[in-house]
């Protein structure tokens, strides 16, 4: 393939080819010359021109196939548009002439229509250059139309159109011949034809403007008559060129002077009259009204309407919005009465009526919904409702009529009946689209919508009644606030107009409709609902048979009311379940007796409204099991089953119920079938058990009866076909913008489609589709349909004998039926055959013994072979299925071989398509196929895929090919590359109007593409030859012009793609893509959805990057509405997705986005945050506050034609036109993301000062931060919309930018926060939250938003506070009243959720305000001046809590209230019984479950709250009312933990407080102990934070110190905790808890201690007895030990952080050489508290217990100090070894170590100890470690100073501790020498001789020497200097030590030492800082020392007189640097100063 890239055509290469390659290596070679030319320079091009044009030619003789010849034609075009022009002439001329030729073969075709192509392509690129000779060759090419074929009437028509393309106005002379031909060919045989003739006519029309003016009359009727037998492409096109020229006819200006002809106007009114009269007549013309048409035979052909229907829709778009708005009133009307009665024709039948009611209903939702913004949408719906009530006038004045005869045949009230259902549909899904931005509607008093609605609820006719409540019910799904009044109104009618039989069906539809709403409304409605409606349904049913002309409305309207109240679920059914199970009971006769009496009794009415009756209650029961589920327990099944029996019973009399009383019960008793098969569908068969024969031969006899004339193969048989064969079917199966008209046309002409009123039953169910009205089928359709799925479920179940009758008898009733009737018996057949073979293979069942096999072979074959292609496609399914129940080999293959001789054989059509499909699906479902039978399989699909004679065939056997590759797998390795060539010669060579052979090939291609998988990135020459296959094989679909071709051809190149993708060319895949992102072809966009969805996961920014430099490039408008040129291909997708109405679309959209925004969003910030504010900002509040009116530049011009953005290229600030408000949320959602995705990337995004640098340094650098006045506006504007879900959007947003930037400093003003800036746009945004109208949802986002503003601190002055602290009290006030004063409008559980956010936010405040007074206590002690106080906010944080403290005790009341509720809500279910009847203070009974979820939200901060309120109380309540009494009312019902019997008596403070602390305690414990894998760090957190609180007072510790197992309980629930979170500040709380509990049993214990002793007064203290753990006998019981417990935990925090502590994991209990190591921060804080906690465990302890955890703990510690013990710089000590030296000090100085029972054992443990943390110097297997010698010396030290002196001073021990010192002050590091001087000076300081003497008679001498060392080298740098200091101070510190007779001598030590350093004064000058120093130092303490001894000084003066001068010189010196005022430093004493104190303070 690669020789195919050269400019000129490789011929030498090509010719040494096959067939197949040659024409693959031409392709090839011209779709790289195509690039090539376009790249080359024009002197290139011109060199080669002749040679290139020459080979074209040639090739254009070699008959090309059709994507060859299109590809040929465009290159030559490009060729002459780049070269020289000179030689075109030639080329059109040789052209022509191949068109001329009289040569009619076949082999010549191509040639002929190559060379049609060319000259369009030529003509196209050239334009007039050519213009002197296109006469002649449109002449030519029109007079080679008349003896053309299909395929080349559609290429001249195309080619016509290319023509007209490049000529423009020039084309003038030959329009009118151009249009003639075109006129013929649009009402062509073939589609493809059409399709093309319309194309070409849509070109013609720019430029010819007779089409719109005079031929306009002419043209619509040639529309209509295309649209007869039409196909859904030619719809499109057709409705597409009818629309435009109708558009064009009104809008266009008239060039009437110029041309000088007199054109007529065209009005709007005759343009609409001209479709209308095609919509309602046809296409029969408008005069001459054919005979049948004058006797009322003749109806208009669905196909014709449903095109008309899209022509205006296309009219209405392409005129646009803004139009639409203008002329709305017009529209309207003229589209109402397209259902009016004064074309009787239209709506006479049923049938016809339902289709044109749709076909207006979609033209209006089309329009109304796809064109208009919000605003314009809410004055539509005005213009409506005007209509609505219009309507509603002419049948009142025909109801006040008194006749009842003519009142309801009055033609009138018919007349109105269909408009009225248009526009009430139209009505519902405008208010349901607008969501709750239709409130402003709804409250507009003027408008009365809701009045004009439900006055229509009783008019005469059902189907609008049906349609006013389904109204309804769209309004209360869009406004969920009016669910409940609407709810009441109807209702309260019902009641009162219980005696019309209009108000009975119309209110009880009403009804249901709004309970269908309810569970679309997350607030539900109140629940006594229920019990009101339930009761009105039992006094329906009850009264029914007092007055007989309302029995049936009664008992329908009952028992519509008990399923409808079925569908608001278990919660609320379970209390009514009893109530209904006995109506149910009661509506079918007892025993089988009762019903024999009650066929001989009554009437024909009677029995209607009997079988209605019991119809009814079989639905009510449905209805039950289909959305009770939980409730089905056993108990209610066995109630559930008595009345069965006597219903299946019914259905077996009814036949003979008919035959007695008439015609009149046909409907009826159809209905009743239907309802009794769907509930049984529903139960499992094991409970009619009994019955199954006899309702298996009512089946049969439903399937196979004789009236049962309709064949609907379209609604049964779809559900049983595999949803990959439906492909092979019409485009009208698959998914479409336009399928709600085009699924009409699926059915036969004498079968309705789906609508309401032909089941009312459904007005509460949800509707499959989407939000669209729901459409039942007509009973006698739906009957057959539940049939087949019960035939399913009950043959698989009755025994097989049975089953194998049924079969045969089904068999029987094929072969005995002739014509049309044997085929609607076959479809019912076959039906029912595929359900129950599915059945059996989904219940993994078997057929049964092998004489079964026969009939149900029998049964599939005939279908297979049957004339309909659904059936057949059913068929091949069930054979599959067959093949899977039977599961055997040989039966398998059998039926492969019926397969291979039925297609040896046959010839017809309908056989080979059946059985290749038959094989095809035949491994579907077994996985698996042998080798030889693939072989023949592909062998005999090769050889039909290539019969060209039968487009069909070809069809079916490529797909069945695509099924066989599928199942092969790798198995089919071997056949890919035949397939492969096969597949592209097919691509190449199958003409384009055959697009459903392309399809299938393209499904072959792409099951290829699965096959080779990976290995398709292959580099060896046959993967790479596979490789350039596919992608030729996806460039010829590519350019087919069919669109779901276009569609598989992305598809393949997706797999590619992610197969391989470094060899698909992303640009040009990605232009492909943009091109078709607005295609208006729904499977179109969706596969170019999936295709960009995968693309952004790998590379977003690069497809960004193609997308916006393609629509650079392009010079033509790229598509109709996508803007990619400004505002990327993000902003089209944005754009796209606020018009999509496909689910699954937006789907892919919103994912697509998601990738792009979450890898790109942090580079392009300022793009995408740009995008969502031009979304938000696009809304423009409806009272346009907050932007200008965007009224006049609402609606660019949005047609499908016309680029929406035309009209607004000038104005660029706007480029998206009034988005929905679904996509407003989606941009609020996306602006949250970006925040996420900037916290992950740089740290700048969240510090303005580092933002605003970089930026200075780099003007491309861009921040969140610096966009944060955008993120407030655009939160700001989403949280003051009209639309609830926007509302909660934006409060969210505007959380999370308080949360991520509360902290962030504004560098211009020191001391505030840049968010203090907002706080005016802030309360602005809460405030219209907390109105009284306000969802209570949005109101609880509201108050979190508040607290987080609050509890952030971003502002300080109180006064500022105040505006949001004041929404928060006003909420507090709503709710003081409890659950009673709240709304009624949502259920109970809504209240609960708003209470329990707004208690939440006030904990949230609360705990925040504490934290911030605790905190300002500290530093207002260190804090120097006024003005750092104020900066540190300490006077603003008090003022917090005094904010707080004046609600406090309404909160604190409420808070118990509410925790208390929480407690009874956590009960297990076993305790249900003793719960309060009325449920708690803020939830009921009924709504406890719904009421959970809330609790569990808002539980953890109140817990915390109230725990911190009760500690600052101290649990001394300081409010003499706030006892007993003001705990349990007005708040809770209960009072707190008593019954209500007690309520009487007070309680004692002491029991309230034990209450009060109980709760809290058990309410943390029962979650602590649980914790679900979904509960929050913050709940945990809070949690712990209470218990801490709870803990910092005496009162609560008291109580766990006196209970040893309540808090032995909670250390194991703790120790849990920690176990199973690893988050350290989790651990860490818990750590702090344990020590609160460990000090409360210290305390304990103490207090014991202390009363036994004054008990015991004078009493002999042996005699006293032991507290504290461990008692006489020091034995720790696990368990049953708070101590056992503790250490367990401090454990298990130990030896997570460092195993080494672990002696089985070292393997041995010795001390293991491991590299000490330094923890995390974390690790630290956690090795810290758990030391703190063993060092406090001993005091807990008795002498004994002491002594049994001892060596544990020190154990533990030393580790801690082994293991951490890391050489810091500057000879700093790491916080854990710190710690734990605290530790050790800790244990040694307990008081454990010197009572007397416990002392020796102490002392010899200790030492021990000592000897540990002495043997840690000593190398271990040789190897020295590396310890930090400071920290065992400190250890010794500790040891040396806290213990008693017997443990240190045996003679080993200390002999070795001198040692270690000697040792270290040899070391020549000075950070050790100066801590170890500081150690000593400690020691020698021990006011114990024994202690001390030995260390200073070891030691002085060495130090003496160290100082005199020094001495002779003068010391260097500071540190040398503070060595000297130190040892100094050490000799200082002796001197007073010593007794009197030594210390002349040590005197006589230090002195020369200090004066060795003084200088003189000219030394003095030059001595170095250092030595200056030194010298002030030591002339310091020489004058310090002279006076205090005196006498000793004087003599060592005397003795020695050069010391005596020196010292004189030193202080002479010094006094002459003090006149000159020298400046002596004296600070660099402080350090070591500092350093003694620290390390004293620390431990010592």
């Amino acid at each position: 393939m690669e020789l195919a890239h050269s400019l000129l055509l490789n011929e030498e290469a090509c010719n040494q080819l096959g067939e197949v390659q040659k024409a693959e290596f031409i392709f090839d070679w011209l779709r790289y010359l195509e690039k090539l030319l376009l790249a080359t320079s024009r002197s290139d091009v011109k060199e080669k021109q002749k040679t290139l044009v020459e080979q074209l030619l040639s090739l254009l003789n070699s008959s090309p196939g059709p994507p060859t010849r299109k590809l040929l034609a465009k290159n030559l075009g490009i060729l002459y548009g780049i070269g020289d022009t000179f030689s075109v002439y030639e080329t059109i001329d040789k052209c022509n002439d191949l068109i001329r030729s009289k040569d009619d073969s076949p082999s010549y075709l191509p040639t002929k229509l190559a060379a049609v192509v060319c000259l369009g392509s030529l003509y196209k690129k050239l334009g007039r250059i050519l213009s002197n000779t296109f006469t002649e060759t449109v002449g030519n090419i029109l007079k080679a139309m008349k003896s053309a074929e299909s395929q080349g009437r559609y290429e001249i028509m195309l080619s016509l159109q290319n023509i007209l393309k490049g000529l423009g106005a020039a084309a003038t002379p030959c329009h009118r011949d151009i249009y003639k031909a075109a006129r013929s060919c649009l009402t062509d045989r073939s589609m493809a034809v059409r399709c093309a003739a319309a194309k070409c006519l849509f070109e013609l029309q720019n430029e010819a403007s007779f089409m719109w003016s005079t031929d306009l009359d002419s043209v619509a009727t040639l529309c209509f008559k295309s649209f007869e037998g039409s196909n859904y492409d030619v719809r499109i096109s057709v409705s597409k060129l009818l629309g435009t020229v109708l558009a064009k006819a009104i809008i266009s200006k008239h060039p009437g002077a110029a041309s000088r002809q007199s054109i007529r106007r065209v009005s709007l009114e005759e343009v609409l009259e001209l479709l209308g009269t095609g919509f309602l007549r046809g296409s029969s013309g408008f005069l001459r009204a054919s005979g049948d048409m004058l006797k009322g035979t003749s109806s208009v052909s669905r196909d014709v309407r449903v095109g008309i229907t899209q022509a205006y829709v296309v009219f209405i778009s392409t005129l646009g919005g803004a139009w639409l708005e203008k002329n709305f009133a017009a529209f309207l009307s003229h589209i109402l009465s397209l259902v009016s009665q004064s074309y009787p024709k239209v709506t006479q039948a049923q049938v016809d009526a339902v289709c044109s009611r749709r076909c207006v209903s979609f033209i209006l939702r089309a329009t109304i919904g796809g064109l208009l913004g919000e605003k314009a949408q809410i004055a539509a719906a005005k213009d409506i409702c005007q209509a609505i009530w219009k309507l509603k006038k002419v049948v009142d004045a025909v109801m006040c009529d008194g006749n009842l005869e003519t009142r309801l045949g009055s033609t009138d009230v018919a007349a109105s009946q269909h408009m009225l259902v248009c526009a009430l549909q139209e009505l519902g899904n405008l208010i349901h689209g607008l969501g709750t931005t239709a409130a402003p509607l709804l409250q507009d008093s003027s408008a009365g919508i809701l009045d004009s609605v439900i006055s229509v609820i009783l008019h005469p006719s059902i189907s609008v009644r049906l349609t006013a409540a389904w109204c309804l019910h769209c309004i209360a799904v869009a406004l969920p606030s009016y669910l409940t009044p609407l709810l009441d109104r109807c209702l309260e009618r019902l009641t009162v107009l219980k005696s019309s039989p209009e108000a009975v069906t119309g209110f009880s539809f009403a009804v249901a409709a709004l309970l269908g709403a309810v569970k679309h409304c997350p607030l539900g409605i109140p629940h006594g609902k229920g019990k009101i409606i339930l009761t009105l349904a039992e006094d329906l049913l009850c009264s029914a048979t007092q007055n007989s002309r309302l029995s049936a409305q009664r008992t329908q309207a009952g028992w519509l009311l008990i399923a409808a109240l079925m569908t608001l679920g278990p919660a609320v059914v379970s209390h009514h379940l009893a109530r209904v199970l006995l109506l149910w009971k009661c509506v079918f006769p007892v025993s089988p007796k009762d019903l024999e009496t009650e066929k001989s009794r009554g009437d024909s009415f009677t029995w209607q409204v009997t079988l209605e009756g019991r119809a009814g209650a079989l639905c009510a029961i449905k209805s039950f099991v289909s959305h009770c589920g939980d409730l089905l327990t056993e108990e209610v099944i066995q109630r559930l089953l008595p009345p069965l029996p006597c219903a299946v019973n019914l259905l077996t009399q009814l036949s003979s119920i008919i035959k007695t009383y008439g015609s009149p019960l046909k409907t009826p008793s159809v209905v009743y079938r239907q309802r009794l098969y769907e509930l049984l569908i529903l139960l499992p068969p094991e409970t009619y058990e009994g019955h199954l024969c006899a309702i298996l031969k009512e089946l049969a006899a439903d399937l196979t009866g004789p009236d049962t004339q309709v064949a609907a193969s379209t609604f049964l048989l779809p559900p049983l076909c595999h949803q990959d064969d439906l492909l092979l079917l019409s485009p009208l199966l698959q998914e479409t913008d336009h399928r709600f008209i085009e699924e009409q046309l699926l059915l036969s002409n004498g079968i309705a489609c789906g609508s309401l009123e032909y089941d009312p039953y459904s007005i509460y169910e949800k509707d499959v589709g989407g939000d669209s009205v729901p459409k039942p089928l007509p009973p006698t359709l739906s009957v057959i349909s539940s049939a087949v799925k019960l035939f399913g479920v009950v043959c698989a179940h009755v025994g097989e004998a049975q089953r194998l009758l049924t079969l045969e008898q089904l068999l029987d009733s094929i072969k005995h039926t002739k014509g049309a009737r044997q085929q609607v018996v076959q479809l019912h057949v076959i039906s029912s055959v595929s359900s129950f073979l599915k059945y059996v293979a989904g219940s993994k069942g078997s057929l049964g013994p092998e004489e079964m096999r026969r009939p149900a072979l029998a049964l599939v074959t005939g279908a297979l072979e049957s004339p309909n292609p659904l059936l057949r496609c059913a068929a091949a399914e069930a054979w599959a299925r067959l093949a899977q129940v039977v599961d055997d080999g040989p039966f398998t293959a059998s039926l492969a071989q019926v397969s291979f001789d039925k297609l040896k054989s046959a010839r017809d059509v309908v056989t080979r398509t059946g059985h290749s499909l038959a094989l095809g699906s035949l491994h579907r479902y077994l996985g698996g196929i042998s080798s030889q039978h693939l072989n023949s399989c592909v062998g005999i699909l090769y050889t039909l895929s290539q019969d060209s004679t039968s487009p069909d065939v070809q069809t079916w056997a490529l797909h069945s090919l695509s099924l066989i590759i599928d199942s092969a797998g790798p198995l089919y390795y071997m056949h890919v590359e035949p397939t492969l060539s096969l597949i592209i010669m097919l691509l190449l060579n199958v003409p384009p109007t055959h697009a459903e052979v392309h399809q299938s090939l393209g499904r072959c291609l792409n099951a290829l593409i699965t096959t080779l998988g990976p290995e398709l990135q292959g580099n060896s020459t046959s993967v790479s030859t596979l490789r350039m296959s596919c992608l030729l094989g996806c460039a010829v679909m590519q350019d087919n012009p069919d669109c779901l071709v276009q569609a598989q051809a992305i598809s393949c190149l997706q797999q590619l793609h992610m197969f391989a993708p470094r060899h698909v060319n992303l640009s040009s895949l990605v232009s492909c893509l943009c091109v078709n992102l607005c295609s208006p072809y729904l499977l179109l966009r969706r596969a170019v959805l999936a295709c960009l969805r995968q693309l952004v996961q790998r590379e977003a920014a690069e497809v960004s990057e193609h997308a916006v430099t393609l629509a650079k490039d392009i010079r033509e408008e790229l598509t109709p509405d996508a803007n990619i040129r400004e505002v990327g291909l993000e902003g089209a997708l944005l754009t796209l997705l606020d018009k999509e109405t496909d689910q699954r679309l937006c789907h892919d959209i919103k994912e697509t986005l998601n990738h792009m925004l979450t890898s790109m969003a942090v580079d392009k910030l300022s793009f995408w945050l740009k995008l969502c504010k031009d979304v938000l900002a696009a809304s423009a509040d409806f009272t346009a506050v907050t932007c200008v009116d965007t009224m006049q530049e609402e609606e660019g011009d949005k047609g499908d034609d016309a680029s929406v953005l035309t009209t607004r290229s000038d104005d660029r600030s706007h480029p998206f036109t009034n988005p929905r408000w679904a996509t407003r949320v989606f941009a609020a959602e996306c602006v949250c993301r970006i925040i996420n995705q900037c916290e992950s990337a740089h740290c700048a995004h969240f510090d303005i000062a580092l933002a605003q640098e970089m930026k200075k340094r780099d003007s491309r650098n861009d921040f969140l931060v610096l966009h944060l006045a955008d993120l407030i506006r655009m939160a700001f504007m989403a949280a003051t919309d009209h639309s609830d879900q926007l509302r909660l959007s934006g409060l969210q947003t505007l959380l999370i930018v308080i949360r991520r930037f509360a902290t962030i400093p504004e560098p211009e003003f020191p001391g505030h926060v840049i968010l203090e800036q907002y706080q005016a746009n802030v309360g602005a945004a809460l405030r219209p939250a907390f109105t009284s109208e306000t969802a209570p949802d949005v109101t609880a986002k509201a108050c979190q938003v508040c607290s987080a503003w609050i509890a952030s601190g971003v502002v300080s002055d109180l006064n500022d506070l105040r505006r949001v602290h004041h929404l928060l009290v006003s909420s507090l006030t709503k709710i003081q009243a409890g659950k009673e004063a709240l709304s009624h409008l949502y259920n109970e559980s809504a209240s609960t959720m708003e209470i329990l956010a707004v208690l939440k936010a006030w904990a949230e405040v609360y705990i925040i305000a504490v934290e911030r007074h605790k905190n300002n206590k500290q530093p207002l002690k260190t804090t120097s001046c006024p003005e750092e106080s104020v900066r540190n906010g300490s006077d603003s944080s008090p003022g917090l809590l005094d904010l707080v403290h004046t609600d406090l005790g309404t909160l604190s009341r409420l808070w118990l209230a509410a925790l208390q509720d929480f407690a009874l809500l956590t009960l297990p279910s076993e305790f249900a019984s003793q719960l309060p009847i009325e449920g708690g203070a803020f939830y009921t009974a009924e709504t406890s479950e719904n009421a959970k979820l809330h609790y569990n939200n808002s539980w953890a901060l109140i817990l915390h709250a109230t725990a911190l309120w009760l500690t600052s109380t101290g649990f001394v309540v300081a409010d003499p009312d706030e006892g007993a009494s003001n705990l349990s009312r007005p708040v809770t019902p209960t009072s707190m933990c008593q019954g209500s019997s007690s309520g009487a008596i007070a309680k004692s403070p002491e029991d309230v407080y034990s209450d009060r602390f109980h709760l809290i305690l058990g309410i943390s414990v029962e979650f602590l102990c649980s914790l679900r894998s979904d509960a929050t760090m913050e709940s945990i957190t809070a949690c712990l934070h209470a218990l801490q609180a709870l803990l910092d007072v005496p009162w609560p510790r008291s109580k766990i110190g006196s209970d040893q197992a309540l808090g032995i309980e909670l250390l194991n629930v703790l120790h849990r905790v920690i176990l199973t979170r690893e988050s350290p500040s989790i651990q860490l709380a818990s750590l702090e808890v344990v020590r609160q509990i460990i000090c409360a049993a210290q305390e304990h214990v103490k207090e014991k201690r202390r009363s036994a002793e004054v008990d015991d007064g004078a009493a002999e203290k042996e005699t006293l007895p032991e507290f504290g753990e461990g008692k006489d006998t020091g034995g720790l019981v696990p368990g049953k030990s708070l101590v056992f417990a503790t250490l367990e935990l401090c454990v298990c925090i130990l030896v997570r952080q460092l195993p080494e502590l672990n002696p089985k994991l070292t393997g041995s209990p010795g001390i293991k050489a491991t590299k000490p190591q330094m923890l995390s921060e974390d690790g630290s804080r956690l090795v810290s508290a758990a030391l703190v906690i063993l060092s406090e465990l001993p005091a807990v302890c008795s002498p004994e217990g002491s002594i049994s955890i001892l060596p544990t703990i020190l154990y533990l510690t030393i580790g801690v100090l082994r293991e951490t013990a890391v050489k810091l710089p500057g000879g700093q000590l790491s916080s854990t070894v710190a710690a734990s030296l605290q530790a050790l000090k800790g244990i040694l100085s307990s008081p454990m170590a010197r009572a007397e029972k416990s002392q020796t054992a102490w002392t010899d443990l200790l030492r021990s100890a000592l000897v540990t943390i002495l043997d840690c110097w000593d190398p271990v297997d040789g190897t020295r470690q590396e310890l930090d010698e400071v920290s065992l010396l400190t250890a010794i030290t500790v040891f040396i100073l806290s213990t008693s002196p017997e443990v240190t001073i045996i003679p080993c021990l200390q002999k070795r501790c001198i040692e270690k010192f000697k040792v270290t002050l040899e070391i020549k590091d000075a950070m050790v020498q100066i801590k170890t001087y500081q150690l000593l000076l400690s020691i020698f300081q021990y006011p114990n001789p024994a202690v001390s003497y030995p260390y200073i008679y070891s030691l002085v001498s060495s130090i003496v020497e160290k100082l005199q060392e020094i001495d002779q080298k003068n010391p260097e740098d500071a540190t040398e200097l503070q060595i000297f200091q130190e040892g100094i101070k050490v000799l200082e510190a002796l001197v007073t030590i010593a007794e009197e007779q030594h210390r002349s001598q040590l005197v006589a030590c230090l002195l020369p030492i200090l004066i060795s350093f003084l200088l003189d004064e000219n030394a003095l000058e030059s001595a170095t800082s250092i030595m200056r120093n030194l010298h002030d130092f030591a002339l310091q303490k020489l004058m310090q020392i002279g006076p205090q001894y005196s006498s000793v000084f004087k003599s060592v003066m005397a003795s020695s007189p050069a010391l005596k001068a020196r010292l004189e010189a030193a202080i002479k010196g010094n006094q002459e640097s003090v006149k000159v005022g020298t400046p002596t430093s004296k600070h660099t004493k402080h350090p070591g100063k500092n350093s003694s104190i620290q390390l004293k303070t620390s431990f010592l």
